[in-house]
């Protein structure tokens, strides 16, 4: 940000430099308030000598709303006649003056037109207050709008006009129809804080930061793969070719088996979530999260994003990171998926070049093909191999520290090992939220992967068990289970009923029973100077009996006391639905998710070259 003493003045400069960017030539203006920030722009902005770096636009005043959104909208229809389409913009102050944009924007969303509606707002702290001319705006237009966003009023904090930048980019997306071929009205309700008046500082430089190139389906890609520049402290060891770019493929949530197809064309590392469809190949990294936190994950320069990564804090840290080049890959017309703000291109699909292993060197013969073990991806696919022992070895220790039957011997993570095991790749596992999903991405080691999924478009952990029953019934002639938490269980075993006319699927559900919410124990509300509360508030032990539970709906329940017993209960499900219930603790899960991390690390560091763990220890 400039150095600007009005936060709503710079914001509603860089909104205008936004819209001008994405191709608003055209904007109406209703008199008011609350909108002079925006008035007072677009003064600058429409004058005969504008100031240095405010856009050109053609400025339009109404003094009735009703009237401003349809002359927006003549405007808007006469461009998309001309065969060169483009969004007009419509502003007005808070309270009525939007109730009577109403009409245009139904006129709008029926007609395919690009309506950019700008409504100032009070900030939140005014809302519901019976400040003057205060109502809820937040949604006022309904289904008619094709994208609708609440905006906070800007205070001046970092990183505020690259947000906005991102915002008004998706805006203008969902306006034109850029990856729908929809195009339509969108609704930006801005909120504004005194004072509402520019003072004496300049215009916002042009400056794109967060600004996403959006090209249409069957573009092209719109940036060069080609080197992204030197390694942090010079070149990467182990990497000849001086083109080697340090890109990876994050693979989220259903994002399918063209992620490690890309990855294995362009021979890059591969971080896939168990639920993306692509944990699978040489390419997949295993135990990726506590590589991300060593200086494999800091030289990390470019990644390349499909389906929705939800599970992993260290990814997200990656995704927001200053210095790292994202590109989303986003099928379809919905959102894409980008929470830090940081996208610098958004695909709708992977470009058929991208497809296409690189050349990395010339020989006296020609050109050389990528291979799997050149430098940076044979680095990544050691330090993993490396990780996932360790994590083995801690996991081996932990389970053999208590000889006796009486005490628990698994521990979450080693539950979900042994049920990866036992997976195979023709099989379906459904997987609980909470810890199980990230048990199961730390220690899954498949070549071939199954069916994985989960639900994961809100991470909730209620219907669980509904939804592992929806499976079996829709995949009768695959072998299903399902893995969950305690909570998970309990949430939905109501799903467990069923009368005696409905079939029964078979469908084996493990539990990993560890009396309460022990995902919390590794956030930071399960650090020790919130021990005194944290057992009521976040921990929520419940006391409850699963097999008697289990009795009550006439399910088959077993209780495995150890890895061998729940291998053997794996092997032999059995017909219809039946529980394995395997009791652990924790007590330490805090400590054993940090014994899991610095042994992954380490092994990390110690596997790849010593210049590469020297420059580690410097960092």
């Amino acid at each position: 940000m400039s150095a600007t003493s009005h936060p709503a003045m710079h914001a509603a400069r860089v909104l205008l430099q936004e819209l001008a960017a994405h191709g608003v030539t055209d904007v109406v203006l209703c008199p008011g308030s609350r909108s002079a920030p925006l008035a007072h722009a677009l003064a600058d902005a429409a004058s005969d000598a504008p100031p240095p770096d405010a856009p050109r636009l053609a400025l339009h005043v109404r003094i009735d709303e009703r009237s401003a959104g349809f002359l927006a909208l003549g405007l808007a229809k006469a461009a998309a006649a001309t065969g060169a389409p483009r969004g007009v913009a419509v502003v007005t102050t808070s309270g009525t003056a939007v109730a009577n944009l109403h009409p245009a924007v139904l006129e709008a969303h029926h007609s395919g037109l690009p309506l950019v509606v700008l409504t100032a707002d009070r900030p939140h702290e005014l809302r519901g207050t019976g400040a003057n001319q205060t109502t809820d705006q937040v949604g006022i237009f309904g289904g008619a709008a094709h994208y609708a966003v609440d905006l906070p009023a800007p205070d001046g904090r970092d990183g505020e006009s690259r947000d906005l930048r991102q915002v008004v980019g998706r805006a203008m997306s969902d306006a034109l129809g850029t990856r729908t071929g929809r195009p339509g009205p969108v609704h930006l309700n801005l909120a504004f804080r005194d004072p509402l008046v520019p003072d004496d500082t300049p215009w916002p430089t042009g400056a794109a930061e967060g600004r996403p190139a959006v090209p249409p389906r069957g573009t092209g890609p719109a940036v060069d793969l080609g080197d992204v520049g030197p390694y942090p402290g010079g070149p990467y060891p182990g990497v000849d070719e001086a083109d080697r770019d340090a890109t990876v493929v994050v693979a989220g949530d259903g994002a399918g088996s063209v992620a490690q197809a890309l990855a294995e064309a362009r021979g890059w590392p591969l971080l896939a979530e168990p639920s993306s469809g692509a944990r699978g190949g040489a390419h997949a990294i295993g135990a990726y999260r506590p590589l991300l936190d060593s200086v494999l994950g800091r030289a990390v320069r470019r990644v390349v994003v499909l389906g929705r990564p939800t599970l992993s804090r260290p990814v997200q840290l990656l995704l927001a990171r200053a210095d790292v080049q994202v590109i989303v890959v986003a099928p379809g017309g919905g959102p894409w998926t980008d929470p830090s703000r940081r996208a610098a291109l958004v695909l709708p699909e992977v470009p058929e070049q991208w497809r296409v292993a690189p050349s990395v060197g010339r020989t006296g013969a020609g050109t050389r093909e990528a291979s799997p073990q050149d430098g940076w991806l044979s680095d990544w696919q050691r330090a993993s191999s490396a990780a996932a022992a360790a994590v083995g070895r801690v996991l081996d220790g932990v389970e053999a520290r208590d000889g006796t039957r009486s005490a628990p011997r698994l521990t979450g993570p080693g539950v979900a090992r042994v049920v990866a095991r036992a997976t195979g790749p023709d099989d379906v596992l459904v997987v609980g939220s909470s810890n199980p999903v990230r048990d199961l991405d730390l220690v899954a080691d498949w070549s071939t992967a199954p069916l994985v999924l989960a639900n994961r478009g809100l991470a909730g952990i209620d219907g669980t068990v509904s939804t592992a029953i929806g499976v079996a019934l829709g995949l009768p002639e695959r072998r299903v289970r399902a893995l969950m938490g305690d909570l998970t269980f309990l949430h939905d075993a109501g799903g467990l009923l069923h009368g005696p006319l409905e079939r029964e699927p078979d469908l084996q559900i493990v539990v990993a029973n560890d009396d309460g919410g022990s995902i919390f124990a590794t956030l930071e509300h399960g650090a020790v100077e919130h021990a005194d509360r944290f057992e009521r508030v976040f921990g929520t032990a419940h006391g409850a009996d699963l097999a008697a539970l289990c009795a009550g709906y006439g399910i088959r329940h077993q209780l495995a006391r150890d890895a061998e017993e729940l291998a053997v209960a794996l092997a032999v499900p059995g017909p219809g639905i039946s529980v394995v219930e395997v009791k652990v603790d924790r007590a330490g899960r805090r400590a054993l998710g940090a014994a899991l991390a610095d042994a992954a690390r380490t092994a990390a560091i110690e596997a790849v070259t010593t210049d590469f763990a020297a420059g580690s220890q410097e960092t």
